[in-house]
């Protein structure tokens, strides 16, 4: 049976790993400059490519994909509730997309929401990539393909036969991702998600 502090201590985990703003953090050590103040104005990793550079853009991609891996890695190994582990999970992004550490203005939560999955299934989370590249490639608008994704994600997984922990995992971050998107829902973009419209920039 689930504790009280299981929730709070692993709640707690989940939202400050998800608070570490690497892409802030690594954009200063590299160039000097928030990088939230170019490009999309968020903390994320594609937004660490155009303000630092491609190196930049993978330490950051990975240790946000970690971020997300870690806690939910380890309430999955401590505990025997599937819900807890998807409550662990949507924090953990929650965190990234609203970070303590940060003023609160963080990213977009992609990569992180993929540590997560990633922390309870590969496959899956290979899957979600699949889907989400499909979904850009279709719509040529990656906000709009988070939402969408986001949205139908758990009922993808539970249509293949996926149950527990994942599913509860991915409707948990399917929620945060969905909402955190929609304020890009009418951006303008020009070739897919890398360059958008200078009056956006």
């Amino acid at each position: 049976m689930t504790t009280f502090l299981e929730i709070i201590g692993f709640g707690l985990l989940g939202y400050l790993f998800g608070s570490l703003s690497f892409a802030l953090w690594i954009t200063r050590l590299v160039k000097g400059v928030d990088v939230r103040e170019g490009g999309s104005g968020h903390a994320t990793a594609t937004n660490t490519m155009r303000t630092a550079g491609w190196g930049a853009f993978v330490v950051v991609l990975i240790l946000d994909i970690g971020k997300g891996y870690i806690p939910v890695w380890m309430s999955a190994y401590f505990s025997d509730s599937n819900w807890l582990v998807g409550l662990v999970a949507m924090l953990v992004v929650v965190g990234h997309c609203w970070p303590i550490f940060s003023e609160f203005k963080g990213g977009m939560g992609l990569a992180t929401a993929g540590g997560t999955i990633l922390a309870i299934s590969p496959i899956a989370f290979l899957l979600g990539v699949g889907i989400l590249i499909a979904l850009t490639l279709i719509l040529h608008h990656s906000a709009r393909a988070a939402v969408v994704l986001g949205a139908s994600l758990p009922l993808i997984f539970w249509g293949i036969g996926w149950r527990g922990e994942l599913i509860w995992a991915t409707l948990g971050i399917g929620i945060v991702i969905s909402i955190r998107f929609f304020s890009d829902w009418n951006r303008q973009y020009r070739e897919l998600w890398l360059d958008r419209e200078n009056k956006n920039f």
